[in-house]
């Protein structure tokens, strides 16, 4: 069996709902009865830059809805945006037991306002010793440089790395820079695959 020091997670997806996917896109769109095909053009061609943080909100906002008057408040558009962050109770509670016993850091792709929002409203400052988000170090997963510029950050083999997202994809390069990975659906099934790579936790409460 391996031997597991650190544990790298994703955040939206596995202990948060995502922070701005197509789901929370659509809504947002919808509740602001905007054209989604309109947005969602401008939008492929600036989401790059606005989560490896070379663009802030506002002007991710400017290029993609703000470009002409609007009907709609921007204010109330980016309070409605961040209400759409919400959080896995399960999932962060077997992340805080974890966190009792083993270093952990995140690897996600996030734009920094949305980013620096969650890790205060949900208290992962608490779980996390590093944060190896793509709007701080302007890498994406699933580019190998956002994982190698993770191993070098928390200093570990990453044979001993076990990395858990919810996407295929982001984990497939993980794998193959030697690191052990799991696809997380839920809390139970995850706390069930950590078990198996000998990453044990307190049972769960209830």
């Amino acid at each position: 069996m391996p031997e597991i020091k650190v544990l790298l997670w994703d955040i939206g997806g596995v202990l948060l709902s995502n922070a701005w996917d197509q789901n929370q896109r659509r809504a947002a769109i919808k509740h602001f009865a905007l054209d989604w095909e309109e947005f969602d053009e401008r939008h492929e061609l600036v989401i790059s830059s606005f989560e490896r943080g070379h663009i802030t909100l506002d002007q991710y906002l400017d290029r993609t809805i703000f470009y002409r008057s609007r009907h709609i408040e921007r204010q109330a558009l980016k309070d409605y945006i961040f209400t759409l962050s919400q959080p896995d109770p399960d999932a962060l509670d077997l992340a805080r037991q974890l966190a009792a016993t083993y270093p952990m850091a995140t690897i996600n792709n996030e734009s920094r306002e949305l980013n620096l929002y969650r890790i205060e409203r949900f208290g992962l400052r608490d779980l996390f010793r590093v944060f190896v988000s793509s709007c701080f170090v302007g890498l994406r997963k699933p580019e190998e440089g956002i994982y190698r510029l993770a191993l070098e950050l928390i200093q570990t083999p990453e044979e001993q790395c076990c990395f858990i997202d919810d996407r295929a994809l982001n984990l497939e390069c993980a794998r193959k820079l030697g690191m052990h990975t799991i696809q997380s659906h839920n809390a139970h099934q995850l706390r069930e695959e950590l078990a198996k790579l000998g990453v044990e936790a307190p049972p769960a409460s209830g």
